[in-house]
């Protein structure tokens, strides 16, 4: 039996050179699935640019922590009507001062936002991992019943070197978290990697932990390819955090075919 493993590419829509790139990606047949960032900008010109990748699945990418939410319920809430770092939101949503029904609303309000641009969701994940937080994983499994969406990203900790302080906060944070969603998740969800190179992903992680996956499971493998455009992407953080154009380069070289090729794992999307 073979390795089924989906190429899932974070932040559709997040800028438009990370678009592009993701759409190079999807052409190349390197990715088979993406996440849509619903509250980024000219949403309806890049959803446009995917309509000849047959082969790609949509989901949404559900956002709290990045730019401004879509609905006023959600703005009044929020200094500057802008979403505050993943930290801050955790805070307000834990303490009650952001309720369960304004994130109720807000969602709801992104997942229509892509679904009136006629694009089919397979399924929900969210920008830096917040639908795990608690109580927020069974409201993203609610809202995918609601509108006929299939899977949620049930998001794992990957215990891998290099394990500095901001690894092992982040990975704590999200092993507790797994530990309280995961009875709720789907048997059929596909087994999440990726985590402990997000946004730098290399060949030699992927030998490391292709080693280690199982015959007959499916894995999703969370990546962030992308272009870089320095007019549009100034912010230090996402510089420090991303590198869009190597992941990019990883994932449609030749090299990696081989990789596939050697553990036995095929390339699907979330309808096989």
């Amino acid at each position: 039996m073979s390795i089924r493993l989906i190429v899932n590419a974070d932040d559709y829509g997040y800028f438009s050179c990370v678009s592009r790139g993701i759409r190079q990606a999807a052409r190349a047949g390197a990715v088979s699935a993406t996440g849509i960032l619903a509250n980024g900008p000219q949403l309806d010109t890049q959803i446009g640019w995917l309509a000849d990748c047959e082969n790609l699945d949509f989901g949404i990418h559900l956002n709290l922590t990045s730019r401004q939410p879509l609905t006023s319920q959600m703005a009044d809430k929020l200094l500057g009507g802008r979403f505050p770092s993943v930290f801050a939101m955790a805070g307000h949503i834990v303490s009650g001062r952001i309720s369960r029904d304004a994130v109720r609303a807000e969602w709801r309000a992104q997942i229509e936002s892509v679904l009136r641009l006629g694009v089919p969701l397979r399924f929900l994940n969210s920008h830096e991992h917040v639908h795990m937080l608690p109580g927020l994983f069974s409201l993203a499994q609610e809202l995918a019943g609601e509108y006929g969406i299939s899977h949620v990203r049930l998001t794992r900790a990957e215990w891998l070197p290099p394990l500095g302080f901001s690894n092992i906060l982040r990975n704590g944070l999200l092993q507790a978290m797994e530990w309280a969603n995961e009875s709720k998740a789907e048997a059929s969800t596909p087994v999440f990697i990726g985590l402990s190179r997000s946004g730098r992903l290399d060949l030699a992680y992927l030998k490391t932990v292709f080693a280690k996956l199982k015959s007959g499971l499916t894995y999703e493998l969370m990546c962030h390819p992308g272009l870089f455009d320095p007019a549009e992407i100034t912010d230090p953080r996402l510089l420090a955090y991303h590198a869009w154009e190597d992941e990019l380069a990883l994932l449609t070289n030749p090299k990696l075919k081989d990789l596939y090729d050697e553990y036995g794992i095929h390339l699907v999307n979330y309808r096989a």
